[in-house]
């Protein structure tokens, strides 16, 4: 708060006490009031007296009397009867004047408290709205400015494709905007249309805003940034209106770049839901039809928008004409990874212990945003220590914070509780030591950790693999069923250790039938139409397209599958016994053991 307005809302607030003060108390403040016997003793002394005044109302008896002293005192008295009074002070020689309060009298008192009422409203109101634009800045805030787009001006834009590490096709799709933004005289005498909208694809953290404002200062043109739900208000029609003033604002700054984040939060499928459609959200919708793709042309404006979620969205504005070009923003290989790394490190200490593309080869999976999390931890936990450097050790523990959950090390575990953790979590590693397409070992712990687990077992996949054979689905359920294996091996009873574990091998085998044909008796037919209804109401009488002889085939191919693979995984943990025993005691002992520790039983 700057010190103009913190000086404004302090004589805001002062303004306010004094109008509550006049508002509590009678219109005569200003006078004193005294009892009938004191105003006795004033009359007695007519010579201090200046002028006596007597306030009648002439349908009542009673009424005031206020008399004013040479020395400027005044006092005020409330009189049974006026007549009387009148009277005693003609007897004594004093002067005095009637004044009828009937009607005119009383106007001033009793209009002022509604005067000030009306005053007080009207500042409370005033400094409201101030306050609502001192806080969000700009024409576009205040109660009073609801149509006003509340789209954020990005001032001193510098990021550019260089900002950027890793997505090389997705730059090489938007440096034709890039270059329409810096020269459309040249694509325009070719008779090429730029796309009026682009529109960006990806699961969050990839990088979609990133890679958004890079095009705008590669560019070096304004950039409009504003989120989906900035639209969407309790009154119908505000959002259609800050539409309108958005894309007015932008036309005024021609040529420019409007970014829509999470747009499926204003362009969802119109028509769906249990309650029919939803007015303000498809208004707002239809008027960003218009804008894009309207009667008026939008010369020299881009749209980009954002979303995780382009299934929901409706297919209008995705039609050629609105947003004609997708950019799928893809989760990082290993080689992009490690240029990710390579950026966020560059103003962190590393040690010489640390390996990038080590790194970057165990964390397959990670998006940008992840990546640079996993950085930022690790040296949160090496300053915590006191070190100069980031070491191999704090990128570890930081993995393990950031992937499984922080480790419950003071939580009080009962050594019953430790034994079958060690066998459950050591029943894991043999699979993924044994089966080539789930492994190898990283890391085994019996240390609780902040996700509720009683233990974990992380492998280490070293390569990206785009499309999942039937083998390595097979080889993931084997590894998933491996602990409740070695309980049931070494454990006078099973616990419930185990319930993920079944629920990822059930997930596995039923996508495995249903959805990528890998069952012999089903063949390739997909019957997991579920997944195509994501809206509540759209298909609200949903049926099933196959019968009962087929679900309980399903099911059938689906134990099978699970069977088949729990004997699999058996046989291979009973032909290491002696690797499950000799693991459990170091893990009772160490609690932790790496994976060159567990390779080593092997021998």
């Amino acid at each position: 708060m700057t010190k103009k307005n913190a000086k404004i809302q302090w004589m805001f607030f002062v303004l306010m006490a004094v109008m509550l003060l006049l508002l509590s108390m009678p219109f005569e403040i200003f006078t004193n009031k005294i009892s009938n016997e004191a105003l006795e003793s004033y009359l007695d002394k007519p010579e201090d007296i200046s002028e006596v005044r007597i306030e009648q109302n002439a349908e009542v008896p009673t009424g005031s009397v206020t008399i004013v002293f040479k020395s400027d005192e005044a006092v005020k008295a409330y009189v049974p009867d006026v007549n009387e009074l009148s009277m005693e002070l003609s007897e004594k020689n004093i002067d005095f004047y009637m004044e009828d309060i009937s009607r005119g009298g009383q106007v001033l008192g009793m209009v002022l408290p509604t005067v000030l009422s009306v005053v007080l409203v009207v500042f409370i109101i005033s400094f409201l709205n101030m306050r609502a634009g001192a806080g969000q800045g700009g024409r576009n805030s205040g109660m009073l400015n609801f149509g006003k787009s509340r789209a954020r001006l990005a001032v001193d834009n510098k990021l550019s494709f260089k900002d950027v590490s890793g997505l090389y096709e997705e730059k090489e799709e938007l440096k034709e905007v890039v270059e329409f933004l810096k020269n459309p005289l040249k694509f325009r005498d070719m008779g090429a249309r730029i796309p009026k909208g682009i529109i960006l694809v990806g699961v969050p953290g990839t990088g979609k805003t990133l890679l958004a404002k890079a095009v705008a200062g590669e560019a070096d043109v304004p950039f409009y940034s504003i989120s989906g739900s900035d639209f969407v208000e309790m009154y119908v029609g505000v959002g259609a209106a800050r539409v309108r003033d958005l894309f007015a604002e932008a036309k005024a700054n021609a040529p420019c770049i409007i970014f829509i984040d999470e747009i499926d939060a204003v362009a969802r499928r119109r028509g769906t839901g249990l309650g029919g459609s939803h007015d303000e959200r498809e208004q707002t919708l239809n008027q960003l039809l218009v804008e894009m793709d309207g009667f008026t042309p939008n010369l020299g404006i881009i749209v980009m928008a954002a979303t995780n979620r382009a299934d929901i969205l409706d297919p209008a504005i995705l039609r050629p004409g609105r947003f004609d070009r997708k950019v799928t923003v893809g989760i990082p290989d290993v080689k992009a990874r490690k240029e990710i790394l390579e950026l966020h490190a560059k103003n962190k200490p590393l040690g010489e212990d640390v390996d990038l593309l080590r790194i970057a080869r165990t964390t397959a999976g990670f998006t940008g945003a992840d990546l640079e999390n996993l950085l930022n931890e690790a040296a949160i936990e090496a300053a915590a220590k006191g070190k100069e450097k980031i070491g191999r050790e704090d990128i570890d523990s930081a993995f393990i914070k950031t992937g499984i959950g922080t480790e419950k090390k003071s939580k009080v575990i009962s050594d019953r509780d430790k034994r079958i953790t060690a066998y459950h979590e050591t029943g894991h590693a043999i699979l993924f030591h044994e089966l080539e397409d789930v492994g190898p070992v990283h890391m085994i712990s019996i240390i609780p950790t902040g996700e509720g687990a009683a233990g974990y077992t992380m492998p280490l996949p070293d390569k990206d693999d785009m499309m999942v054979t039937k083998g390595q689905l097979k080889h993931m359920m084997m590894a998933a069923m491996g602990g409740r294996i070695a309980e049931e091996l070494v454990c006078e009873d099973i616990t419930t250790g185990a319930s993920q574990d079944i629920r990822q091998v059930t997930k596995i085998a039923r996508a495995m039938v249903m959805q990528y044909g890998m069952s012999d008796k089903i063949g390739m037919i997909n019957y997991d139409d579920n997944g195509d209804d994501v809206f509540l109401g759209y298909d609200i009488a949903h049926s099933r397209s196959y019968g009962d002889e087929i679900l309980t085939l399903i099911d059938e191919e689906i134990r099978a599958l699970v069977d088949d693979c729990y004997r699999n995984a058996k046989e291979i943990i009973l032909a290491h016994r002696d690797v499950l025993e000799k693991s459990c005691r170091l893990l009772l002992e160490k609690e932790r053991l790496t994976g060159d520790e567990f390779n080593k039983l092997f021998e």
